[in-house]
Order: C-alpha cells, then structure tokens, then sequence
C-alpha cells in the first residue's frame, strides 16, 4: 500500500506586508515536522508542492531532515484557493446582502477570527451554483485542477511509494473531500480547523484512494509539552 502525506505549510506572515513566507514560527514548525517524520521512519520517495513561497519553504526545512536526497518537484495545481481574489469579487455583493458581515469587515481584518469568518463566508459562496463571476478562478476549475494533480501524481510514483505534498488548507480540504466523496459544500468543514504543519495520509492502491487520517498536530503538541515550546497554530 502506498501513502500520501499531506502537509500544510507552516504559520505564514499574516498581517505583514508580504503574507506570503514562513514566519520564524513557521520555519520552527516546519523543522519540527521534519524531525517527527525522519524519526517515525517515514521515509520519502518523492515530494511535491506548490508555487507558494510558504509551501516550498516548508518542503525545504521539512525535507532536509530526511537521510536521502528527496526530489522536490513544484506543481501549480498544489496551490492555495486564491483568497485574496475572492475578498476583491465576491466580498462586495456579500456585504450588501450581510449587515453582520459588513460589520466585521468594518473592523478590519486585523484580527485572524474576523478574517477566518470572512473567509467562511466568501469560501461557501463560491463553491454555490448562484457563483458566477468571470474574473476569478471557478471553484470546477480550481478543484479539477487539484484532483488531477493528485491522479497524476499517483500515476506517476506508482506502487509502494511514500510521497509527500506541501501545500495550504484549502488544498487539503478539497483533496479530503474529493477522496470522502463530498462535494465543494461539504468542503470547508474541512478547511477551517487544519492546522500549521498538520500531517494528514492517504492510502492509494491503483485508482483506489482513502484517507488514513487527518490534520494531526499531536508531534507539535508533544513538543510543546516536553521542550515548552508554543507551536500549534492555525494562521
């Protein structure tokens, strides 16, 4: 049997001027993933991520603690819903019909909650049939490409192989999903609580795929208890 682990980059800089890095939290977060992996023997045949800045980072520090050279490949499909596209499209006509939601945009988005409500809202719009909006990306289009970046990358290594994808919440949600059978509005129940560097595996056999578990943190926890070390995050 073989096995996908996917893995969420690290804590990102939110609220920075460039959201798109590791934080120095992050970059701990993504050696200790490392460390966890090497030491449980899971050993990998092959790596893949996205273009994000945040997910290569995390493959790199993660990767470098493997005993072998893993190739690393960077596969565009692997990246995260295009967020900021939303908040410009969709969050306009969402506010008009939402006082609730125009209120907490009023704030600010400072706030990581704030932004994860916001999100909430625009995610589940976008994945509705009354979606329909030519300037982003569709959720068919986005969710097709990540279905078959994972059927090609299953083709690809073939059998009894371990593999890793670094990649973002919204990737593996949709990835858990697809596997579960679920459809985009089941897809966000997925995407909210999925930690920092948080591991979730898939089994595959041929075409056959299952999801073994999914958004352990429980490495990062233990950390935190035996070394005192603050590392479980969400955004």
């Amino acid at each position: 049997m073989a096995s996908i682990y996917l893995i969420r980059h690290g804590q990102a800089s939110f609220g920075s001027d460039d959201y798109d890095k590791l934080s120095e939290l992050g970059c701990r977060q993504a050696e200790v993933t490392g460390h966890y992996l090497r030491d449980c023997g899971i050993h990998f045949d092959s790596a893949y991520s996205g273009a994000l800045l945040r997910q290569r980072e995390t493959a790199e520090l993660a990767l470098s603690s493997q005993p072998n050279v893993v190739t690393h490949t960077v596969d565009d499909r692997f990246d995260e819903i295009r967020n900021d596209e939303h908040l410009k499209y969709l969050l306009p006509g969402l506010m008009e019909k939402s006082p609730a939601l125009k209120a907490i945009v009023d704030r600010g988005l400072s706030s990581s909650k704030d932004y994860q409500k916001v999100i909430d809202a625009v995610f589940n719009y976008w994945v509705s049939p009354e979606c329909n909006v030519p300037q982003i990306q569709s959720w068919d289009d986005y969710s097709g490409g990540v279905k078959a970046a994972l059927s090609d990358v299953i083709a690809r290594e073939g059998a009894g192989k371990n593999i890793a994808i670094f990649t973002s919440g919204g990737t593996i949600a949709t990835v858990v999903a697809h596997v579960l059978g679920l459809g985009g509005e089941q897809t966000y129940q997925f995407y909210e609580p999925i930690f920092n560097c948080s591991v979730s595996q898939l089994f595959y056999s041929g075409d056959r795929v299952s999801l073994s578990y999914f958004n352990d943190r429980s490495f990062l926890q233990e950390r935190g208890v035996t070394q005192n070390e603050s590392l479980v995050t969400y955004r």
